[in-house]
């Protein structure tokens, strides 16, 4: 055979097992992942936008104007309404995978738009994401979190996400907005900047919501550089019962200064020294655990539906069981400190106690 012959032969193979493969990534993105909550409550969902006249968006790339932002709210709902589409209008450019991944249409929330609240009175969480991400990437950690009994507050931070949409329209990060050193000035300053957006929505939720929300039972949660945020907002405000941190650092004033109030870490490793100084000067519980062969995006819906193999491992996803292990954590945590029960660590193999102090 001639080389021509055998490089023809080679490049119709290749080109075949190409086919092959992209014929089974279109197959295997149309199968039907659902992302449905597992608590008592059904769940609906909300999209709001606030704008608070208080600030100028520091970060906008045109100053002059209020910090305005978009709120996802999860909630204990008394009945079904409109099925929720995963990422309507303009959230759809969140898949940047195509065939790489599920398709949006085929993501089950398991959650309902236009749903009527549930009776009661409910303590507020405020999920404050990662740096680049969006409120709606943490749908299946915060739906679980309102199944079993509160008001899921997701705030994408304007201008620090990679995406989001105010008014229809597409908003893309800034430079301000994405510091490239978090462990600088620049990175405290982004954290004070995403705790008080956390702290004035808050604020308006339980505006929103009336007597359905409990403004004196707050708590946030934040994930990587939003749980610096999350311990920041809770450090300044006096409604604050505690605040959960999701693999991140503590910045800005509460990295030294502490927060005398209860601390939940979990990450891969739960702690660095700045963490064990924070926790040493606040002097409150803190409990901290290590989730083993967790990267820093499975707190998202990342790791909940379906992602080709070399996605996965370019996006550092290991241990597809955590967003369930830590809405338990979170669960556990958020009733000790909005109810007073006794903190007790649910049963999780391979979940240990970090190596910082824990008291």
């Amino acid at each position: 055979m001639t080389i021509k012959r055998v490089l023809a032969a080679a490049a119709a193979s290749v080109l075949l097992l190409g086919g092959a493969y992209a014929g089974f990534l279109g197959h295997r993105s149309r199968h039907a992942v659902s992302l449905a909550p597992d608590g008592p409550y059904r769940v609906g969902r909300a999209v709001h936008e606030v704008a608070d006249r208080s600030r100028t968006d520091e970060l906008a790339p045109l100053g002059g104007n209020p910090r305005v932002l978009s709120v996802w709210l999860w909630y204990p709902a008394a009945a079904g309404g409109t099925p929720s589409p995963y990422a309507p209008g303009e959230w759809a450019a969140l898949h940047r995978f195509g065939w790489g991944q599920t398709d949006f249409q085929k993501i089950n929330t398991g959650t309902y738009d236009e749903a009527p609240l549930a009776a009661g009175t409910f303590p507020i969480v405020v999920l404050t994401p990662g740096l680049g991400l969006s409120a709606p990437q943490y749908a299946a950690l915060a739906a679980r979190i309102a199944s079993r009994g509160y008001l899921v507050a997701g705030v994408t931070p304007t201008y620090s996400a990679d995406l989001t949409v105010i008014g229809g329209k597409p908003i893309r990060w800034s430079a301000a907005g994405r510091p490239a050193d978090l462990t600088g000035p620049r990175g405290d300053r982004l954290a004070t900047v995403q705790a008080a957006d956390a702290r004035f929505v808050a604020g308006r939720i339980a505006v929103l919501l009336g007597t359905h929300a409990d403004p004196d039972r707050v708590i946030y949660v934040g994930h990587g550089s939003g749980g610096a945020a999350a311990l920041e907002a809770c450090r300044t405000d006096d409604h604050c019962r505690g605040a959960a941190d999701l693999d991140g650092t503590p910045r800005g004033q509460v990295a030294t200064g502490g927060l005398d109030r209860p601390v939940l870490l979990l990450g891969p490793a739960a702690g660095d020294e700045t963490t064990r100084r924070m926790i040493a000067a606040g002097g409150r519980p803190a409990w901290a655990y290590t989730l083993p062969g967790t990267g820093p995006l499975d707190f998202t819906d990342y790791a909940a539906y379906w992602l080709a193999a070399p996605v996965r491992r370019a996006l550092r996803l290991g241990n597809p069981a955590t967003v369930r292990i830590t809405a338990d954590y979170l669960a556990a945590f958020l009733d000790s400190v909005a109810t007073g029960a006794p903190w007790r660590a649910p049963a999780e193999p391979g979940v240990r106690a970090a190596d910082i102090v824990v008291r």
